[in-house]
């Protein structure tokens, strides 16, 4: 007879918790592969020992297969934080206030460039609220952009 469901939960649980000192991301899926066997085990008692590992390798695989195949490229961060201003450059927004003498322009993207999605910004051509504006350049905090063509 093989392991007892027990077994596999405390198993499962020191793997985890082996992940906090290990980092990865990948023993996490094999504590939980050995305690979906601890919970299969209450349900279908008999299952041997070649069964049991046999669940867990499958079950692990598939788990670790879908953290990173599925999960984990949707979870990439697209606000482009700590990139070089050479990221902005080509972004495009909307201005939603107008340079008015030495107040500066603001204009809002639609995802957060370098963790904002509000910048102010300098345009050497008038420019009305609602126009689309492309970044040209970046001086300190502000943004250079310039009218984008209506295509």
């Amino acid at each position: 007879m093989g392991l007892e469901y027990w077994h596999w939960l405390i198993l499962g649980m020191m793997l985890i918790l082996a992940e906090l000192f290990i980092p990865g991301f990948t023993i996490f899926w094999f504590g939980l592969g050995a305690m979906a066997v601890g919970g299969l085990l209450l349900i279908l008692p008999g299952l041997g020992l070649t069964g049991q590992l046999l669940l867990w390798t499958i079950s692990s695989v598939l788990m670790t297969v879908f953290w990173f195949m599925v999960m984990k490229p949707r979870m990439v961060d697209k606000t482009k934080a700590g990139m070089s201003k050479e990221a902005l450059l080509g972004e495009t927004g909307q201005v939603i206030r107008v340079p008015d003498g030495e107040r500066r322009g603001l204009v809002r993207f639609t995802k957060p460039l370098l963790g904002s999605d509000e910048w102010s910004f300098l345009c050497d051509e008038p420019v009305q609220i609602g126009d689309r504006v492309q970044i040209r350049d970046v001086s300190g905090n502000t943004l250079i952009v310039i009218p984008k063509p209506n295509k």
